[in-house]
C-alpha cells in the first residue's frame, strides 16, 4: 500500500481533483477485474515496487507543474512518481473507457496499467492530470498485469517531449523511473516471453478523456452519466463555449474535430506515424496520447505501419491518418448523437475536419517547400509529384526537406539529383533520375515565379523541417544502454530533441540516415504493442 510522506519539495504541487469530485465513481472499492458500469472511474491505488530509481525527467515538464529541479533530483520523487508514496492531496484513479480497436467495437476498455495521481492546478492557472503509466492492475487491466517494462516506458517518455518541441499538439511526460523489478513480456508474441527490466512513466496532460469515454456510456445506454461527462468535460476543459446545451455540444464537437485535423496535419509534416489510432487513443483535446508502435518515416513510403499487429491489413498507415482520424471522429459524433438526436448538424461539423485539414495541409506543403502560399491550380500537383518522386527514391523524409532549403532556385538539376542521391536508401535508377529532373524544373520555376530572398526562405523551410527527430533506432540504442544502467543516451537524445529545428554542433550522428543495420533489428524499424 503506497504511504504518505512527510513534507517534501513536492508540497509545491496544488491538487484539484476535479474529476473525482464532479464525476460518478465506482462504487466497488475492490481492485478486481470486472465490468464497471454507470461510473466514470474506480478508486485504485499504484502497486508498491522494490527498488525505484530515476533514468530520466523533463525540466520543461517540471517548471510547468512548479517544482524545482531539486525535487526532481530527490528520493521522494523517485518514491512518488514510482507509486510508492501517495503526497497530500493525491486522490488516485484509473478512468473508465471503451473503443474501437483496428475498426471493431471492443466493448469495455479503460485505463488497464494507467493510475491518474490527480488534477494539479498550477501559478498559472493551469490544470495538469499526473498519470503512472506502468503502476499495476487496475479493475480495467483485463486479463494483463498493469505493469511496463523499461523499453516502453524511455521510448514514451522521449517521444512526448520530442514532439512537443517539434510543435506537435501531445501529452507530455514527467519522468520515467526504473522499479527495481522485472516484468515478463513476449516481445514477439512467439510464444519466447522473456524477463525485462520494469519502469513507470509519469504522464502529463491538461486532461486524459478520450473518444472512447463517451462511446461506452452511449453503447450501454446510460445517457445520464453520458451527459454528465460530457458537461464535466465543457465546463472543465472547454469552458470559453459556455455553460452546455445542445448548440455548445454541437461548438464543441466541431472544435474536436478542427484540432484533431491541426494534430494530423502536424503527424504529416514531420512524418509521424502514431501505428494505433483506436478510438480509446484519440484525445479529446487533439493530443497525440498513447505512444506505443510508433516511428517516423524514413524510406518514404505512405503505406508504412510501425506496428507488427497492422502489418497485413495496414489500417494506420501513414497515409492513411488522416481518414483513420475523420473515421474516428465519426465514430465520437455517433456517441454523442443521444444528447442532439439529429444528424445533420452533426454532419455538418464533421466537415470542418476536412476544411480544416485541407486548409491546412496545402499551406504546411507551400511551407515545406520555402513557398509564399499555396496555389491550388499548380502546386497540388507539384506535391503529389514529389510524393511519387520520393517513394520512388526511398528518400528519407526528414533529410530530404531538411537539405532541400540549401538548394537554391538556379541550382543545376544535378545539384537536386546529387541532394536526392545523398537521401536515398538504395541507388537512383535512371527511370527515378528522370522523375527527378522533370519534378526539380518545375520547382524552379515555381520559386522563381514568387522570387523570395533565398535566406528568407531558407529560415522559413527550417522552422517547420526538423533535423532531429525520434528515429526509431536512436531511441532503441538508448534503451540498450540504460538496460545496463547507463541513461547517458537518453539524457543526450532529450537534449538534442529539444531542439529540433536547430543545428547542432557534434550532434551529426542525430541526424543521419538509418544505418543498415536497423532496418530489419528488433525495435529499430516495426514495433509490436507488448510493452
Amino acid at each position: 500500500m503506497p504511504t504518505q510522506p512527510a513534507n517534501t519539495l513536492l508540497d509545491t504541487l496544488n491538487f484539484d481533483n476535479r474529476f473525482v469530485h464532479d464525476l460518478p465513481c465506482d462504487p466497488e472499492p475492490d481492485n478486481y477485474r470486472r465490468q464497471v458500469y454507470q461510473s466514470c472511474y474506480s478508486q485504485v491505488r499504484p502497486k508498491p515496487v522494490k527498488a525505484p530509481r530515476l533514468v530520466a525527467y523533463s525540466k520543461e515538464m517540471a517548471k510547468l507543474l512548479d517544482l524545482p529541479e531539486a525535487a526532481c533530483q530527490s528520493q521522494t520523487f523517485c518514491q512518488v512518481f514510482a507509486g510508492n508514496q501517495l503526497l497530500d492531496g493525491m486522490e488516485p484513479y484509473a478512468m473508465n473507457y471503451g473503443g474501437q480497436q483496428f475498426g471493431h467495437w471492443a466493448g469495455q476498455l479503460g485505463d488497464g496499467r494507467a493510475i491518474n495521481l490527480g488534477e494539479v492546478v498550477n501559478r498559472e492557472g493551469q490544470r495538469w492530470t499526473l498519470q503512472l503509466k506502468g503502476a499495476g492492475p487496475t479493475p480495467y487491466s483485463r486479463s494483463a498485469d498493469g505493469l511496463a517494462v523499461l523499453r516502453s516506458s524511455i521510448r514514451e517518455f522521449l517521444c512526448s517531449e520530442a514532439m512537443y518541441h517539434l510543435g506537435v499538439p501531445t501529452t507530455r511526460a514527467l519522468s520515467v523511473i526504473l522499479t527495481g523489478e522485472q516484468v515478463v513480456r513476449d516481445m514477439f508474441y512467439d510464444g519466447n516471453p522473456q524477463l525485462e527490466p520494469g519502469a513507470v512513466v509519469c504522464r502529463v496532460a491538461p486532461s486524459f478523456i478520450r473518444f472512447g469515454n463517451f462511446q461506452l456510456f452511449t453503447s450501454r445506454d446510460d445517457l445520464e452519466t453520458l451527459k454528465q461527462l460530457v458537461d464535466f468535460t465543457i465546463k472543465t476543459d472547454f469552458p470559453h463555449l459556455g455553460a452546455p446545451n445542445k448548440e455548445v455540444y454541437l461548438q464543441w464537437f466541431a472544435e474536436i474535430c478542427r484540432t484533431t485535423a491541426d494534430m494530423i496535419v502536424h503527424w504529416q509534416r514531420v512524418g509521424f506515424v502514431h501505428g494505433v489510432m483506436n478510438t480509446d487513443n484519440m484525445s479529446i483535446l487533439g493530443l497525440t496520447i498513447d505512444y506505443g508502435p510508433y516511428g517516423w518515416l524514413e524510406n518514404y513510403d505512405p503505406d508504412w505501419t510501425p506496428n507488427t499487429t497492422d502489418a497485413q491489413g495496414r489500417r494506420y498507415r501513414f497515409g492513411n491518418q488522416p481518414k483513420i482520424a475523420y473515421w474516428n471522429l465519426v465514430q465520437l459524433a455517433n456517441a454523442l448523437y443521444p444528447l442532439i438526436l439529429k444528424a445533420e448538424p452533426l454532419q455538418d461539423a464533421l466537415t470542418v475536419f476536412t476544411s480544416t485539414f485541407e486548409q491546412n495541409w496545402q499551406q504546411t506543403m507551400a511551407t515545406k517547400l520555402g513557398l509564399k502560399a499555396f496555389d491550388p491550380g499548380s502546386d497540388e500537383t507539384l506535391t503529389s509529384e514529389l510524393a511519387t518522386l520520393l517513394q520512388a527514391a526511398e528518400a528519407d523524409m526528414t533529410l530530404f526537406y531538411r537539405g532541400l532549403a540549401a538548394i537554391e532556385a538556379n541550382d543545376a538539376v544535378a545539384v537536386f539529383q546529387a541532394h536526392l542521391e545523398a537521401c536515398s536508401y538504395e541507388p537512383l535508377s535512371p527511370e527515378t533520375l528522370a522523375l527527378a529532373e522533370a519534378w526539380f524544373q518545375t520547382y524552379q520555376a515555381r520559386l522563381q515565379g514568387e522570387n523570395r530572398p533565398q535566406a528568407e526562405r531558407q529560415r522559413a523551410m527550417n522552422a517547420v523541417n526538423p533535423l532531429y527527430v525520434l528515429r526509431n533506432y536512436l531511441a532503441q540504442q538508448a534503451i540498450d544502454l540504460a538496460e545496463q544502467d547507463d541513461f547517458s543516451e537518453v539524457w543526450e537524445l532529450l537534449e538534442v530533441l529539444r531542439h529540433p529545428y536547430t543545428e547542432q554542433a557534434g550532434k551529426q550522428r542525430f541526424a543521419e540516415k538509418r544505418p543498415d543495420w536497423a532496418k530489419q533489428r528488433a525495435g529499430c524499424s516495426m514495433l509490436s504493442c507488448s510493452s
